[in-house]
């Protein structure tokens, strides 16, 4: 049974998710971490629970084994945070866990940058393991009775490890030829995965952008005590940040927030975060042009209309 939609809109839906098919990789990052925290065994649940004259079935609780705040481990998460940010910075969300979609000519810097910071998660897992020692001392003091050996291993260097790869996300070439029609039924279910990744990629685009422009807006607007609020220069930075990865990943599938991008960006084409703070003047013109491109924004993101997928009767 057909989907009637507005055959402009699917036309154009269309014609990005086959960009997307084209020039567009999948990439996939697997993270193994090693656990900092455990589920207490029910005999340490019983004696939690007589502490506070509980039973222990009713109690739900775990400890912390090492500590998370210490600078080795943060630095270790650090560099987690890095990978991740660079995964999501240079690709696009797709309608499958764990996968998203890159540029396949910006592969090859990806795979380098993650080499990198595979080498920075295996230098900060070495100077964490200096410190393990130290780390399971100090568990040992603050869990009391509830410190357990067997919870750490000997070494901590194996267990912090990230992986990437490039899974096909296209219908195997050989199927084409041992059952056509099946064949042909996993290039449309593949070809509505790409048209709702476009979908997605709009509404992440949207988001982030109502986001920033909302921030530097706030900040922008109004006092605190009788002075213009305060705001750091990351602010305004972000939203730099941003008209670049939008321009480098944009598939064009939307013409209204085409325009709010580049409204956003005019508005703010050579400001300073300082011109903001010594100039009140360009400060209230550019809150006030903001707001305007952040009402459109929240319109957009309130009335966006699904982006239906237009499946031929069977």
């Amino acid at each position: 049974m057909s989907t009637l939609i507005d055959e402009p809109l699917a036309q154009t839906t269309t014609a990005s998710a086959q960009q997307l098919r084209t020039t567009m990789a999948a990439v996939r990052v697997s993270l193994q971490w090693f656990g900092t925290r455990k589920t207490l065994t029910p005999e340490q649940k019983s004696q939690a629970a007589d502490a506070f004259g509980a039973e222990g079935n009713y109690l739900s609780a775990g400890k912390k084994l090492i500590d998370t705040a210490h600078p080795a481990f943060k630095a270790v998460t650090a560099v987690r945070g890095k990978i991740l940010g660079l995964w999501k910075a240079l690709s696009l969300p797709y309608p499958e866990a764990g996968i998203r979609l890159i540029r396949q000519d910006r592969i090859d810097d990806f795979n380098a940058r993650m080499e990198e910071l595979r080498e920075a998660l295996a230098e900060a897992v070495g100077r964490l393991e200096e410190h393990y020692a130290v780390l399971k001392s100090a568990a040992r003091q603050r869990l009391g009775r509830l410190y357990n050996a067997g919870d750490y291993p000997d070494s901590l260097r194996g267990l912090f490890a990230v992986q990437w790869d490039f899974p096909s996300v296209e219908p195997p070439d050989y199927l084409r030829q041992l059952n056509p029609e099946l064949y042909a039924q996993e290039c449309q279910r593949v070809q509505d995965r790409f048209s709702e990744a476009v979908r997605l990629a709009e509404e992440t685009f949207t988001a982030e952008l109502a986001k920033l422009v909302s921030h530097l807006t706030e900040r922008l607007s109004g006092t605190e005590d009788g002075k213009p609020k305060i705001f750091r220069d990351t602010a305004v930075g972000n939203l730099t940040d941003f008209f670049g990865r939008f321009r480098e990943l944009n598939v064009r599938s939307n013409e209204q927030l085409d325009q709010l991008v580049a409204d956003a960006q005019r508005i703010v084409r050579g400001v300073q975060p300082q011109d903001l703070r010594d100039n009140a003047g360009l400060r209230q013109h550019v809150a006030a042009e903001l707001s305007r491109v952040q009402s459109m924004l929240d319109g957009l993101l309130v009335d966006r209309p699904r982006r239906n997928i237009l499946r031929r009767p069977r």
